[in-house]
């Protein structure tokens, strides 16, 4: 018996393969109704055999799951390719879904096409649910999440005290802590930093970390300055510094990439590092041990991160038993070539 029409294969035409009505097709596969088991293996014999499965739209609509995260980065692909951050964060992610069978869908959108892209997740129900990041000031997907029906999980702090779950890093700041602590200790006394931008909380936050670590030495930084994520921004804002008339000896950037920017942009100045100045990136991405001079860096758990996410989300939607972890082991700072003793 061939299909009913052309095209791709209906639940009609399984039904018809295997002798059953529609009714019972759907009870098969849905493992719903009292339906005989011999029924059910002929059922799904006859789906494989024409290719046919239900579409996300209409396992959604009959309340069932559709088995997707949704990940949604305001980024563009070229500057994502060079930013291996959330490379990492995504492995995370997987290890926790690909047990389950469950799938990550990844959204890359520009400014304005953020609220686009979750209003169509919601509308055509093809993800459960979706992992947040990057916590901005005044964060309004919070609202547009709850508006939308669609649940969230938050890798980060929120601005505002909110009802989404958030993982984060115990004692999240304390890698900037070491860090000043291991420079001040090698003499150093004038510090730059170069930050994300400035809408993220974590840029405030690892700001004021930083202004209350060099604080318990009575320092403050002698130069700040905000950048995009990307190593072109990076390298302008390193620039600015290390031309300023206060040239700091030491410099704390945002994340690892941009650490690796400002090491490039120190050499075509012909200042040597770690001689004349000593870098600090964030994240310990696997490229800082392949610069030269290999990066001292903030380790964080990226990893850990992901994976807590995705299973707080997992939780809440009652897929798998008990609440993620709300927090994962905390920063570290990792010492290698990139700081030495400040110059005389």
């Amino acid at each position: 018996m061939g299909r009913t029409g052309s095209g791709r294969p209906t639940i009609a035409d399984v039904a018809a393969r295997a002798g059953v009505s529609v009714g019972a097709v759907s009870a098969a596969v849905n493992g719903k109704g009292r339906l005989a088991e011999a029924t059910r293996l002929r059922v799904l014999a006859a789906a494989a055999e024409l290719g046919w499965a239900p579409s996300a739209a209409a396992v959604a609509l009959r309340g069932a799951r559709v088995g997707a995260l949704g990940l949604v980065l305001r980024r563009d692909p070229d500057l994502l390719s060079s930013d291996p951050h959330f490379a990492q964060l995504i492995t995370g992610v997987e290890s926790a879904l690909a047990p389950l069978g469950w799938g990550l869908l990844l959204h890359l959108v520009d400014d304005g096409g953020e609220e686009r892209a979750y209003r169509a997740l919601a509308a055509g129900r093809r993800v459960d649910g979706v992992v947040l990041t990057e916590s901005r000031v005044r964060d309004p997907r919070f609202a547009l999440l709850r508006e939308l029906g669609l649940p969230a999980a938050l890798v980060g702090t929120p601005w505002r005290p909110d009802p989404v779950p958030t993982v984060r890093a115990r004692d999240q700041h304390r890698g900037i802590t070491r860090a000043v602590e291991h420079l001040v200790g090698l003499g150093h006394r004038r510090f730059g930093h170069v930050s994300g931008p400035e809408d993220r909380v974590h840029t405030r936050r690892r700001r004021a970390a930083l202004r209350r670590a060099l604080g318990a030495y009575g320092l403050v930084p002698v130069c700040v300055r905000a950048s995009g994520f990307d190593p072109g921004a990076a390298a302008v804002a390193a620039r600015e510094l290390l031309t300023s008339a206060e040239r700091p000896t030491a410099v704390l950037f945002a994340n690892d990439s941009m650490a690796a920017a400002g090491l490039v942009t120190a050499r075509r100045l012909g200042i040597d590092v770690p001689g004349e100045l000593s870098v600090v990136g964030h994240d310990d991405l696997p490229l800082c041990e392949l610069l030269h001079p290999a990066l001292t860096t903030v380790r964080q758990d990226l990893v850990g991160l992901g994976r807590a996410a995705a299973v707080t989300l997992l939780a809440g939607l009652g897929v798998v038993d008990g609440a993620g972890p709300e927090e994962v082991r905390p920063p570290e700072l990792v010492v290698r070539e990139s700081t030495g003793p400040a110059p005389r």
